[in-house]
């Protein structure tokens, strides 16, 4: 009476077996959880499934975010710094013998040849210097720096207008010695490090539209004002991008960005009216005035003509025909039809490659933080980095009008490459001290599992 009943209880758990075939005893093990997680789940068919595969490709699991994030911003950074690098020599050096015929001093036929490259290698390596020492900090002394570099950008900004060199009818620049710096440049870091700082603070107030617009907007729109005075729409196109970007990442309302993008686009509809040099611009781009003498639209047909004659492998490395003085500015905002004619398609996709992956890299990083200031920084650059690309390969490629925007790390510009590289640095500073999934956004579903390694 006391045995017939437990003998069996005891028996159950080893013995029962259920219809798929598994035990209770296997059931209730500590293995059986990591074993279930060891099955594949169903990724699902079509777009939705295409979605949910890429959405868990760019987040990465905690071991590849924690330790490929780092270098894969690193390595795609110093991999564009070097194209950039090889293609201003190949893209720069007609103009440099060109601009050497016209003095009157004999110069050394070497040194002519290599006098872009030269110096954007002096750049190259300041900007490295500058990336690796940024890497260092963390985000007290970013906050720290914030309102003082807001300060020094629109003095610098200021300075532009007074005392600035005007080229190509942008007044842009500042003459020092034999050197030139572009202001514009560090106000790009300085604008998204300020509006970081500023939204932080906002925190649960950046719902309502005022906050989210007091004091971004009235500050941010003087460095945009100085930065249209002088001319340059371009540049002023990227930082309305990385205020945009900002106010996103923060939480803005949604519908706040549906009335500036109104607005947006009415200013520049205002702005090209208001130029000739725009609006002619404009009119080539929709192909409107290329029978004219002036033939506004030589500069993009000639970038066609150098994508189109590279094909897919492209004519060789220094090999390219329309750098000859066809294409105004090879080495600069048309470096990219000078990439594809000599590497070809395989060439461009290669570059655009790169910059997808330091996109990916930095979202992976930006994810796993749930510092809103962290999350700000990163955002901004990113959009202004990605954002500036996009507009550049856009415009060489004739899906946008010319706008006299460089490529990030390829083209030539000593303050451009010098304040790109230093955002990275910024970026790397917030890989380097990455949180684990569990204490950030959790990447993975195992929280358990996460802490652990």
């Amino acid at each position: 009476m006391v045995s017939t009943p437990t003998r069996p209880s005891r028996r159950k758990p080893a013995v029962r077996q259920h219809s798929s075939g598994t035990s209770t005893a296997q059931r209730s093990s500590p293995a059986a959880p990591a074993a279930a997680d060891a099955v594949p789940r169903p990724e699902g068919k079509g777009a939705l499934g295409a979605f949910a595969r890429m959405w868990r490709f760019l987040e990465g699991s905690d071991r590849q975010t924690s330790g490929s994030s780092y270098y894969m911003i690193l390595g795609a950074t110093l991999a564009l710094t070097a194209i950039g690098l090889m293609m201003v020599l190949s893209a720069s050096s007609v103009e440099s013998i060109a601009n050497a015929a016209s003095t009157v001093e004999p110069t050394d036929e070497g040194a002519i040849v290599f006098d872009f490259f030269f110096k954007q290698s002096v750049y190259a390596v300041l900007g490295v210097a500058l990336m690796l020492g940024l890497s260092r900090l963390g985000p007290r002394v970013f906050k720290f720096l914030a309102w003082p570099g807001l300060g020094v950008a629109i003095v610098l900004l200021v300075l532009v207008l007074l005392i600035g060199e005007n080229i190509n009818g942008n007044q842009n620049w500042i003459r020092i010695g034999n050197q030139s710096l572009q202001p514009s440049e560090p106000a790009k870091l300085a604008l998204a490090l300020w509006c970081a700082t500023v939204l932080e603070r906002k925190r649960g107030l950046i719902r309502d539209w005022k906050h989210a617009l007091v004091p971004v907007a009235p500050l941010g729109g003087i460095i945009l004002l100085l930065v249209m005075l002088g001319g340059d729409l371009g540049t002023a196109i990227i930082l309305g991008m990385i205020m945009g970007a900002a106010l996103f990442f923060a939480g803005a309302p949604i519908k706040m960005f549906t009335i500036a993008g109104l607005v947006g686009i009415a200013g520049a509809f205002g702005a090209i009216l208001l130029n000739s040099t725009r609006s002619t611009r404009i009119e080539a781009w929709l192909r409107l005035n290329c029978d004219s003498a002036s033939d506004p639209c030589f500069q993009s047909n000639q970038g066609l003509f150098a994508l189109a004659s590279g094909g897919w492998w492209g004519v060789g490395i220094g090999q390219s025909r329309q750098k000859w003085n066809w294409i105004p500015e090879a080495h600069n905002d048309f470096i990219f039809a000078i990439i594809g004619e000599e590497f070809g398609l395989i060439g461009t996709l290669v570059v655009i490659a790169l910059f997808g992956i330091l996109a990916v890299a930095t979202l992976r990083v930006a994810r796993r933080y749930t510092d809103p200031f962290v999350r700000i920084l990163m955002g901004s650059i990113l959009v202004w980095l990605i954002g500036q690309a996009f507009v550049n390969i856009g415009m060489v490629t004739g899906v946008l009008p010319v706008i006299g925007v460089p490529l990030p790390f390829i083209s030539y510009g000593g303050s451009a490459l010098t304040f790109t590289l230093a955002a990275v640095g910024v970026l790397l500073a917030f890989a380097r001290r990455m949180p684990p999934a569990a204490q950030g956004t959790a990447l993975s579903a195992n929280p358990v599992s996460a802490k652990t390694k």
